[in-house]
């Protein structure tokens, strides 16, 4: 890093923790409450030492509220790190991680993805060919985002590789279909949940109206969800790429390096492809029954979590079930369990005896853990954010000057802003719908059935929704963000600062062509289309060609 660089970062550091060292909180949120996330973005993005960078952002944080640096640090480690491990869902996921690696290690070790990638260089020949690939796999594991996540980074990895296409633009693709797909299906764990976030408001106001039945009607309002995965598919079929994505993919074609030099991968992948050499026989069924397992036992589980849920005398409809349907537990007995399979085929098909295929699931567990541990330090991050009520804060400052026309454009650009300083969609979206929903029942006319049947309205309740996934996108402390960098292997870093202009480009179409024409009362068919198009000229008008002759 250049002197000057490391000056700049002392100074911020230094300014953050003596200035959080003077100050408290007061009985209102503040502007403070913003510093550990500011603070833990930019030293994230100039240092490129996310582990380092999350520490300070929480110290800051902690110490604002302890109004002493030593009480800070000390209370950052037995208290808010030990929370964050202690928590059920979050061991869940570190857990499901750690599971899922594990399989990968074991197919891995037993020749299968070495078979899937042999049929793939087979089918898949160009690179075009493999991010399409990529993103349809994104798109019909519509579920779950984390299953998404895992299962389609690690299982392309290699063959993108091959193909010569980036680690950057691998954890893209992974990354931009997982929660917009997830946020966008009838029936997903994200579906669910967000829908469930209405029945609070509604009972409020006597909305007879199921809230199924608004979150349908705001699928097509989701217009971030929705542009990302068009010009995700416009990115791939044109080969078009700007900003440091151009550069990253000029780098793979030209030189075949996947990553940058110096780049720090948040998976070790050589721990499990260095496990290949034990089998040198090779076949994809070895690694595809225990991915179709992860898929099947976790679809399962939800079934079996959701039925068990069921209250005397509910109707046992999917949506109840899932609604109740333990997501976390779920997804835990795929991985463990699809491990297990994948141990069984490895020992009874004499492809590695017990210890190796032991020795490989353990490797690939160990491969997952860099990405654990930025996982529990950006939940405890976002655990500090809400003690120091950042999206309070965030939410005072934009609800002075509402009306209904700006409605949702204003609702948007909250909910991005809180979840890339929280680094948690789904705590923006559960902050947000019971603030924002009420408010705008109350700055809309007519009855509350009518209210909640008004674009304005559902618009509004997308705009929490979509800008939620914007800010996730956008922001280096997100835990699926971690994900798609652990999952593909790349440097955390470099697939935030390569994914960032892609976002925000999208972003800012979904606001103007989007929330602000709604809000105005533009027609919503007109409002795609337009979005539609404004992707595809940002794309041929800023983005160059990929090829593999290029020349400069």
């Amino acid at each position: 890093m250049p002197s000057r660089i490391k000056i700049s970062v002392t100074i911020l550091f230094s300014f953050g923790i003596l200035f959080a060292q003077q100050s408290g909180v007061e009985s209102s949120p503040n502007w403070l409450s913003v510093l550990p996330p500011l603070v833990a973005i930019i030293l994230a993005l100039v240092t490129r030492e996310t582990l380092v960078s999350l520490f300070a952002g929480i110290w800051i944080g902690v110490t604002i509220l302890k109004a002493n640096l030593i009480d800070g640090f000390l209370t950052t480690l037995d208290t808010y790190l030990v929370g964050s491990l202690a928590d059920t869902s979050h061991a869940s996921i570190i857990l499901f991680t750690l599971g899922f690696g594990g399989m990968i290690g074991v197919i891995s070790a037993n020749g299968g993805m070495r078979g899937i990638v042999d049929i793939a260089v087979r089918h898949t020949k160009t690179r075009k060919q493999g991010q399409v690939t990529t993103v349809i796999m994104g798109i019909i594991v519509f579920f779950d985002d984390y299953a998404n996540t895992l299962l389609v980074g690690n299982m392309m990895r290699p063959i993108t590789d091959r193909l010569r296409i980036s680690r950057e633009k691998l954890s893209y693709l992974v990354d931009s279909t997982a929660a917009p797909v997830a946020s966008l299906a009838v029936i997903s764990t994200w579906s669910i949940f967000q829908m469930s976030l209405l029945n609070g408001p509604y009972e409020q106001f006597g909305v007879t109206e199921n809230p199924y039945i608004t979150f349908l009607r705001s699928i097509p309002y989701s217009f971030y969800c929705l542009l990302t995965i068009v010009f995700i598919l416009m990115n791939t079929i044109t080969r078009r790429e700007y900003g440091p994505m151009y550069k990253a993919e000029r780098r793979a074609v030209l030189t075949g390096a996947v990553m940058q030099p110096g780049a720090n991968p948040m998976a070790d992948t050589s721990k499990i492809d260095s496990e290949d050499q034990f089998s040198t026989s090779s076949h994809w069924t070895n690694s595809i029954i225990p991915i179709i397992a992860v898929v099947l036992i976790a679809m399962l589980g939800l079934f079996i979590t959701g039925k068990r849920a069921l209250e005397a005398g509910m109707t046992p409809s999917i949506r109840n079930i899932i609604g109740g349907a333990n997501s976390y537990a779920a997804l835990m007995w795929g991985s463990y369990s699809a491990g297990i399979i994948a141990i069984i085929i490895t020992v009874s098909k004499r492809l590695l005896p017990l210890q190796k295929a032991m020795n490989a699931w353990l490797n690939g567990a160990r491969s997952m853990l860099l990405g654990c541990a930025v996982l529990i330090l950006a939940w405890t991050l976002g655990k500090v954010s809400e003690d120091l009520n950042t999206a309070q804060f965030l939410v005072e400052i934009s609800s002075g000057f509402l009306t209904p026309h700006i409605l949702p454009a204003v609702i948007f650009l909250t909910a991005s802003a809180i979840s890339f300083s929280t680094g948690t969609s789904w705590a923006t979206m559960s902050i947000l719908v019971p603030i924002v929903m009420p408010m705008a029942m109350q700055l809309l006319q007519g009855t509350p059935n009518e209210v909640v049947a008004s674009p304005i309205f559902v618009s509004t309740f997308a705009a929490i929704l979509s800008g939620s996934v914007l800010g996730d996108h956008c922001s280096p402390i997100s835990d699926t963000t971690i994900l798609s960098s652990t999952a593909s292997g790349s440097d955390h870093i470099d697939h935030v600062r390569t994914q960032l202009p892609y976002a925000l480009t999208v972003g800012t179409i979904a606001l103007f062509a989007g929330y602000l024409f709604i809000g105005f009362g533009g027609n919503l068919s007109i409002s795609i289309m337009l979005g539609i198009i404004l992707s595809f000229a940002t794309l041929m008008i800023f983005g160059k060609p990929i090829r593999r002759n290029m020349k400069n």
